[in-house]
C-alpha cells in the first residue's frame, strides 16, 4: 500500500509531464503521455470511475466540448454559474499560457463529459454533468504575453459617471465561466480547474450567480427587483450571428471567438422596497407581472416609444430603462446572459445583492458602450443600481479535434 506522500508524488509527476510536455498537443497525446509517465496503473494513481456509474437522468445531460465555438454562449443559461477571474503569475511568458490552456483543455473536456480530471480524487462528483459548460476568456495581458495581435477593444470599458468600481470585482488576465444545473457540479469544476492553474495563475475574483430554475414558460429570467430580464436578444444563431462572433476584420486567432463584458451591478433592495408598484413599472417601462411593455402586448412585443398619454407625455417615460437601453442602431445589440447574486451583507446592511450582468458581442466598444453610455447619462434605474465591477475578455474560439483552447493564439 502506498503512503500519502507516494500518492501525491505520483499525481504530481503526471501533472508535471502534462504541464511541461504538451505544448500544442491534442488530447489523444495527453492521455498517452500521462499513461506513459505513470507506467500505467500504479500505487497512488487516481482510480477511474467504473463504467456504468455515471449518473443518469435529466441532470446527467452532457454538453459537447469540441466545436467551432466554445460552449456556454448559445445554450440557454442554466440555474447556477460561477465567474472566476485569474491573473497570470509574475514573469509569465508564452510557455506559461500554453501550459495553462493545455491543462484546462484536458480538464474541461473531461469534466463536461462526466469524468474526473487527471488529479481528481473525487471523480464521482464529476459524474453529474448537469449540462456543465466551461467558457474561457483571455484579457489583454495574455494576448500581449504570447505576442499576438491585440483587438482594439480588449481593454477596460470607458469610465461612466455612475460607476463605483471596486478592484476586487474588476479586471483580470483570464476568465472562467462555469455554468450548470447543479451547484455541486459548478463547485467541483471550479475546484478542479483552479487546482490545474496552480503555479501558473492566481484567483483575482470570484462571482457566483443564480437564476430561478422554476420560472414560468417563456420567461427568460427575473432579477431580484422582480423584473423580467434579458427580454430583447439578437438572433445570434441566425441572421445576427455577426453581432456575436469575431469575423475577418478581427485578429486571425479570434475567428470563431467573441468578447464578453462582465459587470457587477449592486441593487439597493432596501430602497426598492419603498417604491410603489406603478413607479417600479414606470422606471423600467415594463409590467412586472408579465414583462410586457407598458404600451401593451406581450413579453416579446416591441415597445411603442412614440405612444403618448392623454396629457401628451410619453407612455414609456423618457428616462425609463427600456427606452435608454433600446438600440438606436442595428449594431447596438448583444447577447445577454445575466445572473443574480445574493451574498452575505456587510455590517449594518440587510442585503448585498445584485446582478452579474454578462454580455457577449463581437465588439464591445461598437455594440455595448453606446448603450451603456445612454444608461449612465439618464436611466431611472440608476436610483437603485450601482455598477461596482467591470471586466472585458476575449472569448477564445472553440477547440476542434486535436486542438487545445487558444490553438491559433499560441501559434
Amino acid at each position: 500500500m502506498s503512503t500519502p506522500d507516494q500518492g501525491r508524488a505520483a499525481r504530481s509527476g503526471r501533472r508535471s509531464v502534462l504541464l511541461s510536455g504538451l505544448a500544442g498537443a491534442g488530447l489523444a497525446a495527453t492521455a498517452a503521455i500521462a499513461t506513459a509517465a505513470s507506467g500505467g496503473p500504479s500505487a497512488g494513481a487516481v482510480p477511474a470511475v467504473p463504467a456504468g456509474t455515471m449518473a443518469s437522468g435529466p441532470d446527467a445531460v452532457a454538453r459537447p466540448f469540441r466545436g467551432a465555438h466554445q460552449a456556454g454562449i448559445l445554450e440557454a443559461p442554466p440555474a447556477y454559474a460561477t465567474f472566476v477571474a485569474l491573473d497570470l503569475v509574475d514573469g509569465a511568458d508564452a510557455d506559461v499560457v500554453r501550459r495553462l490552456l493545455t491543462v484546462w483543455t484536458d480538464d474541461i473536456e473531461r469534466l463536461m463529459a462526466g469524468r474526473g480530471t487527471l488529479t481528481d480524487q473525487e471523480p464521482e462528483l464529476a459524474s453529474v454533468t448537469a449540462e456543465l459548460t466551461v467558457t474561457v476568456g483571455v484579457g489583454r495581458r495574455v494576448v500581449e504575453v504570447v505576442g499576438a495581435q491585440v483587438p482594439a477593444w480588449l481593454a477596460p470599458l470607458p469610465a461612466f459617471a455612475i460607476d463605483r468600481l471596486q478592484p476586487r470585482w474588476s479586471g483580470g488576465d483570464l476568465l472562467l465561466q462555469i455554468c450548470a444545473t447543479s451547484p455541486t457540479t459548478v463547485a467541483h469544476a471550479q475546484r478542479r480547474l483552479l487546482a490545474g492553474a496552480a503555479g501558473l495563475a492566481s484567483v483575482r475574483w470570484v462571482q457566483r450567480g443564480f437564476r430561478e430554475p422554476h420560472e414560468g414558460p417563456g420567461v427568460p429570467m427575473r432579477n431580484l427587483f422582480g423584473q423580467v430580464d434579458g427580454t430583447v436578444q439578437p438572433d445570434v444563431a441566425g441572421l445576427d450571428a455577426d453581432l456575436l462572433w469575431s469575423a475577418d476584420a478581427g485578429p486571425t486567432w479570434l475567428r470563431g471567438g467573441s468578447s464578453v463584458v462582465v459587470r457587477r451591478i449592486e441593487m439597493d433592495l432596501d430602497g426598492w422596497d419603498r417604491v410603489d408598484r406603478l413607479s417600479r413599472e414606470n422606471s423600467i417601462g415594463r409590467r412586472l407581472a408579465t414583462g410586457a411593455p407598458v404600451t401593451g402586448g406581450g413579453l416579446d412585443t416591441a415597445p411603442d416609444l412614440e405612444a403618448v398619454d392623454g396629457l401628451g407625455f410619453h407612455v414609456v417615460d423618457d428616462a425609463a430603462h427600456i427606452r435608454r437601453a433600446h438600440a438606436s442602431a442595428p449594431h447596438e445589440r448583444f447577447l445577454r446572459r445575466p445572473y443574480s447574486y445574493d451574498d452575505a451583507p456587510d455590517a449594518g446592511s440587510t442585503s448585498s445583492s445584485g446582478l452579474v450582468f454578462v454580455a457577449y458581442q463581437a465588439d464591445p466598444v461598437r455594440q455595448f458602450v453606446p448603450v451603456q453610455a445612454r444608461l449612465a447619462e439618464l436611466d431611472l434605474l440608476n436610483l437603485w443600481t450601482t455598477p461596482i465591477g467591470s471586466a472585458v475578455f476575449a472569448v477564445l474560439p472553440g477547440a476542434q479535434e486535436g486542438e487545445v483552447l487558444g490553438q491559433a493564439l499560441l501559434t
